[in-house]
Protein backbone atom coordinates (compact mmCIF):
# COMPACT_ATOMS: atom_id res chain seq x y z
CA UNK A 1 0.00 0.00 0.00
CA UNK A 2 0.92 3.38 -0.74
CA UNK A 3 2.58 6.05 2.13
CA UNK A 4 -0.12 8.22 2.50
CA UNK A 5 0.02 11.37 0.59
CA UNK A 6 -0.43 14.72 3.21
CA UNK A 7 -0.70 18.36 1.41
CA UNK A 8 0.31 21.22 2.77
CA UNK A 9 -2.51 24.34 1.99
CA UNK A 10 -1.39 27.94 3.47
CA UNK A 11 -1.20 31.62 2.45
CA UNK A 12 2.40 32.84 2.25
CA UNK A 13 1.42 35.74 4.22
CA UNK A 14 -0.45 34.34 6.96
CA UNK A 15 2.25 32.11 8.05
CA UNK A 16 4.82 34.27 8.22
CA UNK A 17 3.58 35.23 11.32
CA UNK A 18 3.60 32.04 12.58
CA UNK A 19 7.31 30.80 13.70
CA UNK A 20 6.01 27.84 14.55
CA UNK A 21 4.71 26.69 11.42
CA UNK A 22 7.91 24.22 10.70
CA UNK A 23 7.18 22.46 13.87
CA UNK A 24 4.14 21.97 13.46
CA UNK A 25 4.42 20.53 9.94
CA UNK A 26 6.70 18.23 11.57
CA UNK A 27 4.53 16.95 14.38
CA UNK A 28 1.53 16.21 11.33
CA UNK A 29 4.47 14.72 8.99
CA UNK A 30 5.07 12.24 11.83
CA UNK A 31 1.54 11.89 12.46
CA UNK A 32 0.79 10.98 8.67
CA UNK A 33 4.18 8.98 8.39
CA UNK A 34 3.48 6.37 11.31
CA UNK A 35 -0.27 5.73 9.78
CA UNK A 36 -1.25 8.05 12.98
CA UNK A 37 -3.88 10.32 11.72
CA UNK A 38 -5.86 11.01 8.82
CA UNK A 39 -7.85 14.35 9.12
CA UNK A 40 -7.51 18.76 8.83
CA UNK A 41 -6.66 21.26 10.80
CA UNK A 42 -7.35 24.70 11.20
CA UNK A 43 -6.07 27.52 13.14
CA UNK A 44 -7.43 31.25 13.07
CA UNK A 45 -6.91 34.57 15.19
CA UNK A 46 -9.60 36.98 15.34
CA UNK A 47 -11.07 35.46 12.16
CA UNK A 48 -8.26 34.97 9.90
CA UNK A 49 -6.46 31.52 9.23
CA UNK A 50 -3.24 31.54 9.97
CA UNK A 51 -2.79 27.31 9.83
CA UNK A 52 -4.31 24.63 7.41
CA UNK A 53 -2.72 20.97 7.60
CA UNK A 54 -4.61 18.11 5.54
CA UNK A 55 -3.48 14.96 5.92
CA UNK A 56 -4.77 11.40 4.22
CA UNK A 57 -7.38 10.82 2.16
CA UNK A 58 -11.09 11.57 2.19
CA UNK A 59 -11.26 8.30 -0.47
CA UNK A 60 -7.93 6.25 0.68
CA UNK A 61 -5.66 6.61 -2.26
CA UNK A 62 -7.82 8.46 -4.78
CA UNK A 63 -8.73 11.73 -3.09
CA UNK A 64 -6.18 12.89 -1.14
CA UNK A 65 -8.13 15.57 1.93
CA UNK A 66 -7.23 19.12 1.35
CA UNK A 67 -8.84 22.30 2.92
CA UNK A 68 -12.09 21.94 1.45
CA UNK A 69 -12.88 18.62 2.95
CA UNK A 70 -15.67 18.14 4.68
CA UNK A 71 -16.49 15.68 7.48
CA UNK A 72 -18.94 14.90 10.09
CA UNK A 73 -18.54 16.87 13.28
CA UNK A 74 -20.89 14.21 15.73
CA UNK A 75 -21.92 16.32 18.94
CA UNK A 76 -20.16 19.29 18.00
CA UNK A 77 -23.38 19.41 16.20
CA UNK A 78 -25.27 20.59 20.20
CA UNK A 79 -23.36 23.60 19.84
CA UNK A 80 -25.04 24.58 16.71
CA UNK A 81 -28.69 23.50 18.32
CA UNK A 82 -28.29 25.07 21.15
CA UNK A 83 -27.56 28.53 18.97
CA UNK A 84 -30.92 27.87 17.58
CA UNK A 85 -32.73 27.44 20.44
CA UNK A 86 -31.39 30.53 22.12
CA UNK A 87 -32.13 32.21 19.37
CA UNK A 88 -35.56 31.36 19.64
CA UNK A 89 -35.34 32.20 23.69
CA UNK A 90 -34.47 35.86 22.39
CA UNK A 91 -37.26 36.16 19.48
CA UNK A 92 -39.94 35.06 22.56
CA UNK A 93 -40.60 32.28 21.03
CA UNK A 94 -39.26 29.92 24.06
CA UNK A 95 -38.53 30.17 27.75
CA UNK A 96 -35.66 28.22 29.54
CA UNK A 97 -38.10 27.42 32.13
CA UNK A 98 -40.71 25.71 29.80
CA UNK A 99 -40.95 22.38 30.54
CA UNK A 100 -41.23 19.50 28.03
CA UNK A 101 -44.97 19.01 28.99
CA UNK A 102 -45.70 21.78 26.61
CA UNK A 103 -44.50 19.98 23.15
CA UNK A 104 -44.03 16.44 23.87
CA UNK A 105 -46.16 15.26 27.49
CA UNK A 106 -45.27 11.71 26.63
CA UNK A 107 -42.18 11.55 27.63
CA UNK A 108 -41.37 10.69 31.15
CA UNK A 109 -41.25 13.25 33.61
CA UNK A 110 -42.08 15.79 31.09
CA UNK A 111 -44.10 18.16 33.64
CA UNK A 112 -40.44 18.41 35.36
CA UNK A 113 -37.78 18.82 32.12
CA UNK A 114 -37.23 22.33 31.21
CA UNK A 115 -35.48 23.40 28.01
CA UNK A 116 -32.90 24.74 30.28
CA UNK A 117 -32.48 21.21 31.15
CA UNK A 118 -32.10 19.55 28.23
CA UNK A 119 -29.52 22.41 27.14
CA UNK A 120 -27.37 21.43 30.35
CA UNK A 121 -27.54 17.69 30.29
CA UNK A 122 -29.71 17.86 33.45
CA UNK A 123 -33.21 16.15 32.28
CA UNK A 124 -32.28 12.87 33.28
CA UNK A 125 -33.85 11.67 29.13
CA UNK A 126 -31.28 8.33 29.04
CA UNK A 127 -29.14 7.46 25.86
CA UNK A 128 -31.65 5.60 24.55
CA UNK A 129 -30.40 3.24 21.38
CA UNK A 130 -31.88 1.04 18.63
CA UNK A 131 -29.36 -1.80 19.70
CA UNK A 132 -31.10 -1.98 23.23
CA UNK A 133 -34.62 -2.35 21.33
CA UNK A 134 -33.43 -4.76 18.25
CA UNK A 135 -30.32 -6.39 20.31
CA UNK A 136 -28.30 -5.71 17.60
CA UNK A 137 -26.23 -3.20 15.79
CA UNK A 138 -28.51 -1.57 12.98
CA UNK A 139 -26.86 2.10 12.73
CA UNK A 140 -26.51 1.32 9.53
CA UNK A 141 -29.82 1.57 8.50
CA UNK A 142 -32.13 5.08 8.34
CA UNK A 143 -34.07 6.09 11.85
CA UNK A 144 -37.46 8.47 11.59
CA UNK A 145 -37.90 10.70 13.81
CA UNK A 146 -41.62 9.00 15.09
CA UNK A 147 -39.02 5.64 15.92
CA UNK A 148 -36.30 8.05 17.68
CA UNK A 149 -39.00 9.79 19.54
CA UNK A 150 -40.96 6.22 20.37
CA UNK A 151 -37.34 4.58 21.88
CA UNK A 152 -37.31 8.04 24.26
CA UNK A 153 -40.80 7.64 25.17
CA UNK A 154 -40.28 4.05 26.23
CA UNK A 155 -36.85 4.95 27.88
CA UNK A 156 -36.72 4.98 31.74
CA UNK A 157 -35.14 8.21 33.40
CA UNK A 158 -31.94 8.02 34.66
CA UNK A 159 -32.44 10.66 37.36
CA UNK A 160 -34.84 13.20 38.48
CA UNK A 161 -34.52 16.52 36.03
CA UNK A 162 -32.23 18.68 37.36
CA UNK A 163 -30.43 16.67 40.62
CA UNK A 164 -27.61 16.11 38.39
CA UNK A 165 -25.95 15.69 35.25
CA UNK A 166 -26.03 12.96 32.78
CA UNK A 167 -24.55 13.63 28.90
CA UNK A 168 -27.76 13.19 26.96
CA UNK A 169 -27.98 13.02 23.43
CA UNK A 170 -31.11 11.75 23.30
CA UNK A 171 -32.21 14.84 25.09
CA UNK A 172 -30.86 17.03 22.30
CA UNK A 173 -32.44 14.55 19.65
CA UNK A 174 -36.00 16.34 21.48
CA UNK A 175 -34.19 19.71 21.52
CA UNK A 176 -34.26 19.41 17.55
CA UNK A 177 -37.77 17.91 17.60
CA UNK A 178 -38.55 21.23 19.69
CA UNK A 179 -36.91 23.39 17.28
CA UNK A 180 -38.86 21.40 14.40
CA UNK A 181 -42.28 21.95 16.18
CA UNK A 182 -41.95 25.82 17.12
CA UNK A 183 -40.21 27.34 13.98
CA UNK A 184 -42.51 25.17 11.39
CA UNK A 185 -39.47 24.32 9.95
CA UNK A 186 -36.99 21.22 9.49
CA UNK A 187 -33.75 21.40 11.56
CA UNK A 188 -31.75 21.70 8.06
CA UNK A 189 -33.75 24.53 6.76
CA UNK A 190 -33.21 26.01 10.63
CA UNK A 191 -29.43 25.38 10.30
CA UNK A 192 -29.43 27.39 6.54
CA UNK A 193 -31.67 30.31 7.49
CA UNK A 194 -30.67 30.93 11.19
CA UNK A 195 -26.45 30.04 11.14
CA UNK A 196 -25.46 29.08 7.63
CA UNK A 197 -26.72 31.48 5.70
CA UNK A 198 -26.26 34.17 8.36
CA UNK A 199 -22.57 34.32 8.49
CA UNK A 200 -21.90 32.49 5.80
CA UNK A 201 -20.54 28.91 5.61
CA UNK A 202 -20.58 27.24 2.59
CA UNK A 203 -19.28 23.72 3.48
CA UNK A 204 -21.65 23.25 6.65
CA UNK A 205 -24.87 21.65 6.51
CA UNK A 206 -26.92 18.58 7.44
CA UNK A 207 -26.35 14.77 6.40
CA UNK A 208 -29.08 12.95 5.04
CA UNK A 209 -27.36 10.07 3.90
CA UNK A 210 -24.24 7.92 3.56
CA UNK A 211 -21.27 9.83 3.17
CA UNK A 212 -20.87 11.17 -0.46
CA UNK A 213 -16.98 11.27 -1.54
CA UNK A 214 -18.66 13.53 -4.92
CA UNK A 215 -19.80 16.53 -2.16
CA UNK A 216 -15.75 16.60 -1.01
CA UNK A 217 -17.30 14.01 1.89
CA UNK A 218 -14.55 12.28 3.96
CA UNK A 219 -15.09 8.60 3.84
CA UNK A 220 -14.08 7.01 7.40
CA UNK A 221 -11.35 4.90 8.36
CA UNK A 222 -8.88 2.06 10.94
CA UNK A 223 -5.45 1.39 10.47
CA UNK A 224 -5.55 -2.31 11.96
CA UNK A 225 -3.97 -5.16 10.87
CA UNK A 226 -0.70 -2.64 9.28
CA UNK A 227 -3.80 -0.94 6.59
CA UNK A 228 -6.37 1.22 6.33
CA UNK A 229 -10.08 -0.41 6.25
CA UNK A 230 -13.21 1.75 5.80
CA UNK A 231 -15.56 1.26 8.32
CA UNK A 232 -19.49 1.45 8.63
CA UNK A 233 -21.52 4.36 8.97
CA UNK A 234 -23.36 5.35 11.42
CA UNK A 235 -26.77 6.82 9.57
CA UNK A 236 -26.62 10.23 10.10
CA UNK A 237 -31.19 10.37 10.77
CA UNK A 238 -30.29 8.48 14.47
CA UNK A 239 -27.92 11.07 15.01
CA UNK A 240 -30.24 13.86 14.02
CA UNK A 241 -29.76 17.03 15.99
CA UNK A 242 -27.26 15.59 18.59
CA UNK A 243 -24.88 14.95 15.94
CA UNK A 244 -25.43 14.77 12.23
CA UNK A 245 -23.86 18.25 11.02
CA UNK A 246 -21.10 18.31 8.13
CA UNK A 247 -18.75 20.95 8.00
CA UNK A 248 -14.79 21.84 7.50
CA UNK A 249 -12.16 23.36 10.19
CA UNK A 250 -12.45 26.65 8.58
CA UNK A 251 -16.05 26.95 8.95
CA UNK A 252 -15.92 25.49 12.48
CA UNK A 253 -13.85 28.15 13.65
CA UNK A 254 -15.75 31.06 11.96
CA UNK A 255 -19.13 29.64 13.56
CA UNK A 256 -17.32 29.83 16.65
CA UNK A 257 -15.95 33.19 16.44
CA UNK A 258 -19.30 34.63 15.22
CA UNK A 259 -20.49 33.32 18.19
CA UNK A 260 -18.26 34.75 20.46
CA UNK A 261 -18.57 37.99 18.11
CA UNK A 262 -22.57 38.03 19.17
CA UNK A 263 -23.15 37.78 15.59
CA UNK A 264 -25.41 34.17 16.49
CA UNK A 265 -26.86 35.08 19.95
CA UNK A 266 -26.80 37.76 22.40
CA UNK A 267 -24.07 38.25 25.12
CA UNK A 268 -26.40 36.98 27.41
CA UNK A 269 -27.40 33.55 25.75
CA UNK A 270 -23.92 33.25 25.33
CA UNK A 271 -22.94 33.91 29.09
CA UNK A 272 -25.85 31.16 30.00
CA UNK A 273 -23.91 28.51 27.44
CA UNK A 274 -20.87 29.27 29.06
CA UNK A 275 -21.79 29.16 32.79
CA UNK A 276 -20.97 25.81 33.98
CA UNK A 277 -22.35 23.21 35.91
CA UNK A 278 -20.56 20.09 37.11
CA UNK A 279 -18.28 20.69 34.01
CA UNK A 280 -20.71 21.13 31.80
CA UNK A 281 -21.80 24.15 29.97
CA UNK A 282 -25.48 24.62 27.41
CA UNK A 283 -24.52 23.27 23.91
CA UNK A 284 -20.27 24.12 25.62
CA UNK A 285 -17.49 22.04 27.30
CA UNK A 286 -14.43 24.05 28.82
CA UNK A 287 -11.11 22.83 28.18
CA UNK A 288 -8.00 23.52 30.12
CA UNK A 289 -4.78 23.94 27.37
CA UNK A 290 -1.18 25.41 27.44
CA UNK A 291 -2.86 26.63 31.04
CA UNK A 292 -5.76 28.70 29.20
CA UNK A 293 -9.33 27.95 29.28
CA UNK A 294 -10.68 26.71 26.07
CA UNK A 295 -14.51 26.73 25.47
CA UNK A 296 -15.90 24.76 22.48
CA UNK A 297 -17.11 20.91 21.76
CA UNK A 298 -15.78 17.43 20.98
CA UNK A 299 -17.65 14.82 18.83
CA UNK A 300 -17.40 11.14 17.28
CA UNK A 301 -19.23 8.95 15.99
CA UNK A 302 -17.59 5.49 13.77
CA UNK A 303 -14.08 6.47 13.22
CA UNK A 304 -14.62 9.89 13.04
CA UNK A 305 -14.18 12.94 15.62
CA UNK A 306 -14.04 16.35 16.07
CA UNK A 307 -12.14 19.09 18.04
CA UNK A 308 -13.31 22.98 18.44
CA UNK A 309 -11.92 24.88 20.85
CA UNK A 310 -11.87 29.00 21.52
CA UNK A 311 -9.76 31.21 23.86
CA UNK A 312 -11.95 34.26 23.87
CA UNK A 313 -9.42 36.71 25.55
CA UNK A 314 -7.10 36.25 22.93
CA UNK A 315 -9.71 35.03 19.99
CA UNK A 316 -7.59 32.02 19.53
CA UNK A 317 -9.59 29.24 16.99
CA UNK A 318 -8.72 25.54 16.62
CA UNK A 319 -10.63 22.99 14.68
CA UNK A 320 -9.33 19.48 13.86
CA UNK A 321 -11.48 16.97 12.66
CA UNK A 322 -10.15 12.89 11.50
CA UNK A 323 -12.30 10.58 9.27
CA UNK A 324 -9.37 8.25 10.78
CA UNK A 325 -8.77 8.45 14.67
CA UNK A 326 -5.75 6.39 15.88
CA UNK A 327 -4.17 8.98 18.16
CA UNK A 328 -7.26 10.36 20.46
CA UNK A 329 -8.48 13.25 19.28
CA UNK A 330 -7.13 15.28 22.05
CA UNK A 331 -3.72 14.13 22.44
CA UNK A 332 -3.27 15.98 19.00
CA UNK A 333 -5.61 18.96 19.68
CA UNK A 334 -3.39 19.32 23.15
CA UNK A 335 -0.03 18.92 21.04
CA UNK A 336 -0.75 21.64 18.40
CA UNK A 337 -1.99 24.48 21.01
CA UNK A 338 1.47 23.86 22.88
CA UNK A 339 3.21 24.12 19.75
CA UNK A 340 1.35 27.34 18.99
CA UNK A 341 2.16 28.50 22.51
CA UNK A 342 5.77 27.51 21.95
CA UNK A 343 5.40 24.98 25.38
CA UNK A 344 7.78 21.71 25.77
CA UNK A 345 6.47 19.63 23.30
CA UNK A 346 8.61 16.55 21.90
CA UNK A 347 7.36 15.30 18.40
CA UNK A 348 6.55 11.52 19.45
CA UNK A 349 8.24 8.88 17.48
CA UNK A 350 5.41 6.48 17.00
CA UNK A 351 8.18 3.27 17.22
CA UNK A 352 6.40 0.31 18.53
CA UNK A 353 7.45 -1.54 21.96
CA UNK A 354 9.13 -5.47 21.10
CA UNK A 355 7.42 -8.05 23.35
CA UNK A 356 8.61 -11.19 23.29
CA UNK A 357 7.22 -14.24 22.30
CA UNK A 358 7.90 -15.95 25.61
CA UNK A 359 5.86 -13.04 27.32
CA UNK A 360 3.30 -13.07 24.90
CA UNK A 361 2.47 -16.82 25.24
CA UNK A 362 1.27 -15.97 28.77
CA UNK A 363 -1.52 -14.07 27.82
CA UNK A 364 -2.65 -16.13 24.91
CA UNK A 365 -6.24 -18.27 25.57
CA UNK A 366 -10.02 -17.77 25.81
CA UNK A 367 -11.27 -15.04 28.13
CA UNK A 368 -14.60 -14.66 29.39
CA UNK A 369 -17.00 -12.72 32.14
CA UNK A 370 -19.91 -13.31 34.22
CA UNK A 371 -21.04 -9.85 33.18
CA UNK A 372 -21.81 -10.72 29.67
CA UNK A 373 -22.11 -14.10 27.44
CA UNK A 374 -19.13 -13.45 25.44
CA UNK A 375 -15.77 -14.78 25.37
CA UNK A 376 -12.71 -13.11 23.56
CA UNK A 377 -9.60 -15.15 22.22
CA UNK A 378 -5.95 -14.56 22.18
CA UNK A 379 -3.97 -15.51 20.59
CA UNK A 380 -0.02 -14.54 18.76
CA UNK A 381 1.77 -15.09 15.65
CA UNK A 382 5.45 -14.45 15.45
CA UNK A 383 5.57 -11.20 17.98
CA UNK A 384 2.47 -9.91 17.14
CA UNK A 385 -0.83 -10.51 19.66
CA UNK A 386 -4.07 -11.14 18.45
CA UNK A 387 -7.38 -10.78 19.35
CA UNK A 388 -10.37 -11.96 18.30
CA UNK A 389 -14.29 -10.86 19.57
CA UNK A 390 -17.22 -12.81 19.76
CA UNK A 391 -18.90 -13.52 16.40
CA UNK A 392 -15.97 -12.23 14.48
CA UNK A 393 -14.59 -14.59 11.80
CA UNK A 394 -10.64 -12.81 11.81
CA UNK A 395 -8.35 -11.65 14.48
CA UNK A 396 -7.23 -8.23 14.82
CA UNK A 397 -3.92 -7.36 15.96
CA UNK A 398 -3.09 -5.26 19.22
CA UNK A 399 -0.01 -2.71 18.89
CA UNK A 400 2.13 -3.28 22.16
CA UNK A 401 2.22 0.12 24.16
CA UNK A 402 3.98 -1.56 27.28
CA UNK A 403 4.96 -4.79 27.99
CA UNK A 404 1.56 -6.28 29.44
CA UNK A 405 -0.50 -3.10 27.66
CA UNK A 406 -1.81 -3.17 24.00
CA UNK A 407 -4.19 -1.30 21.88
CA UNK A 408 -5.97 -0.99 19.10
CA UNK A 409 -5.12 2.75 18.51
CA UNK A 410 -8.77 5.05 19.31
CA UNK A 411 -10.92 1.81 19.67
CA UNK A 412 -9.44 -0.19 22.27
CA UNK A 413 -6.72 -0.53 25.07
CA UNK A 414 -6.11 -4.20 26.60
CA UNK A 415 -4.36 -4.45 29.78
CA UNK A 416 -3.01 -8.39 31.11
CA UNK A 417 -1.97 -9.18 34.33
CA UNK A 418 -1.03 -13.12 33.72
CA UNK A 419 -0.46 -13.70 37.63
CA UNK A 420 -3.91 -13.19 38.11
CA UNK A 421 -5.00 -14.66 34.84
CA UNK A 422 -7.33 -11.38 33.72
CA UNK A 423 -7.76 -9.12 31.07
CA UNK A 424 -8.83 -5.99 30.78
CA UNK A 425 -10.54 -4.15 28.04
CA UNK A 426 -11.20 -0.36 28.20
CA UNK A 427 -13.05 1.62 25.72
CA UNK A 428 -14.29 5.07 25.63
CA UNK A 429 -17.71 4.43 27.67
CA UNK A 430 -15.38 2.30 30.59
CA UNK A 431 -13.98 -1.17 31.14
CA UNK A 432 -14.39 -4.86 31.35
CA UNK A 433 -12.50 -7.58 33.31
CA UNK A 434 -12.27 -10.90 31.64
CA UNK A 435 -10.75 -14.19 33.00
CA UNK A 436 -8.73 -16.98 31.10
CA UNK A 437 -10.07 -20.22 31.24
CA UNK A 438 -8.38 -23.16 32.21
Amino acid sequence: MKKILFLLVFSNAAFAQLPQKAKLDQYFDRLAEKNKAMGNLSIAKDGKVLYTRSIGYSQLNVKPLTAESRFRIGSITKMFTTAMIFQLIEEGKLKPEDTLAKFFPQIPNAGKITIAQMLGHRSGIPNVRRAQVHGKNVNTLPMKKDEMLTLIVNGKPDFEPGTKHGYSNSAYLVLGLILEKVTGRSYAKNLEKRVTGKIGLKDTYMATGNIDVNKKEALTYMYFDSAWKQMPETHPGILFSAGAIVSTPNDLNKFIQALFDGKIVSKESLDQMKTMIEGEGMGMEPFTFAGKTFYGHTGGADNYGAWLAYQPEEKLAVAYTTNAKVVPVRDIVSGVIDIYYDKPFQIPGFEAIAVSAEVLDQYTGIYTTPDAPVKFTISRQGTILFIQPPGESKAAPLEAIAQDKFQIQGAIVVEFDAAKKQMIIKRAGGQRVFTKEK
